[in-house]
């Protein structure tokens, strides 16, 4: 694996490396001990998988505190734009994102850790992206930052409107979280 840092600590840009031959492809989507060599040691302890039919489909910025979870996203079907939000009080870059177009093809893959809102927007048909996550999913404890907050200002490759939930549509802005008492669960601590 190709394990890329980003401007954001803590969130990683993985390539792995694909043998291909007549019959098709193998390669090692995730290694533990590679993982850890790059400082990530957290235990992954469910999969999710995602299937969205239309391009310009917007799913996120979804984060779960209670409890926390990190996730590393990746596409196995068509291509999208994967992206990665810091929303942890104190961080020198809380409201920064970090962004890759990841495809069947190039098979990149993004991790964020815990205190990270995560999304993404489909750029073909019939998309495919799965997740590997750190925690057992609590409905009572995740939330969603609003896709186009301003104060964020994601610069999505939007080509026509969004496909959107509702629970999408009504997010809170990244101010608004802030004010809440769960964002306590995400503060930052320098290393």
């Amino acid at each position: 694996m190709i394990i890329e840092t980003t401007k954001i600590s803590g969130v990683y840009i993985y390539t792995p490396i694909v043998h291909e031959d007549d019959r098709g492809f193998f390669m090692e989507s995730y290694r533990q001990d590679e993982f850890a060599k790059a400082g990530i040691t957290d235990m992954f302890v469910q999969d999710n998988h995602s299937h969205s039919t239309a391009r310009n489909t917007i799913r996120g910025l979804n984060f779960q505190w209670s409890p926390p979870m990190a996730k590393i996203m990746r596409v196995t079907q068509g291509k999208a734009f994967l992206v990665a939000v810091d929303i942890r009080k104190g961080s020198p870059t809380l409201g920064k994102w970090i962004s890759i177009e990841a495809s069947a093809e190039n098979k990149k893959q993004l991790f964020a850790p815990a205190g990270f809102a995560r999304g993404f927007q489909t750029l073909s048909d019939n998309c495919e992206v799965q997740y590997k996550c750190t925690a057992i999913h609590n409905g009572e404890g995740e939330g969603t930052i609003l896709w186009n907050d301003s104060a964020l200002g994601i610069t999505w490759p939007l080509q026509g409107t969004p496909i959107l939930s509702e629970r999408n549509k009504s997010a809170l802005t990244l101010e608004e979280w802030l004010k809440s008492p769960e964002s306590n669960t995400f503060i930052y601590e320098a290393h």
